[in-house]
């Protein structure tokens, strides 16, 4: 959730920054949680039956090349569809990872499991828009989308190497 942190505080600002009015700022910023909520109704059962581990580790690389799409370019057209592909890729992560720690965790210790997992994932928030307001303080708000970027692809690149299907 660095992601969502930095999406919420920075993005506005950042288009602001690039000239675009409320009324298009909106538009991109709805159109990211509509393509999540909306997606996520069909990627949370189809990890079921296809597995978890390729749509989180897809998803997490979806989503840093929707950011870094972001950064790099200077439109609005590439800005919606960064927005787009930013909410597809969430869509295949958020419901699929906290799928993959219950299916981790014994029956025994899922409530604790799932609760520590949420504990990390929620302190992302406040952690991706201090760290991005920070960066972006310090080196511009390009430098700020990129680093979050950065982090997307090598968590991705670790869930690869690492996360396992369970049976």
């Amino acid at each position: 959730n660095l992601k969502d942190g930095m999406v919420w505080g920075l993005f506005p600002l950042f288009f602001l920054a690039h000239g675009l009015g409320v009324e298009r700022i909106g538009v991109l910023k709805a159109v990211y949680p509509a393509c999540w909520g909306i997606l996520q109704i069909i990627t949370g059962p189809m990890s079921d039956r296809i597995g978890r581990r390729g749509l989180v580790v897809w998803g997490l690389w979806l989503q840093a090349a929707a950011l870094a799409l972001t950064a790099v370019t200077g439109s609005f057209a590439w800005w919606l569809s960064a927005s787009a592909l930013l909410g597809i890729g969430t869509a295949m992560v958020y419901p699929t990872l906290i799928a993959a720690i219950s299916d981790a965790a014994h029956p025994a210790m899922r409530a604790r499991a799932l609760s520590v997992y949420r504990f990390w994932r929620d302190i992302g928030y406040a952690v991706g828009a201090l760290s991005s307001g920070l960066i972006a303080d310090f080196f511009g708000f390009e430098a700020a989308i990129l680093a979050i970027a950065i982090l997307a692809l090598l968590s991705g690149a670790v869930f690869a190497i690492l996360g396992r299907e369970e049976d």
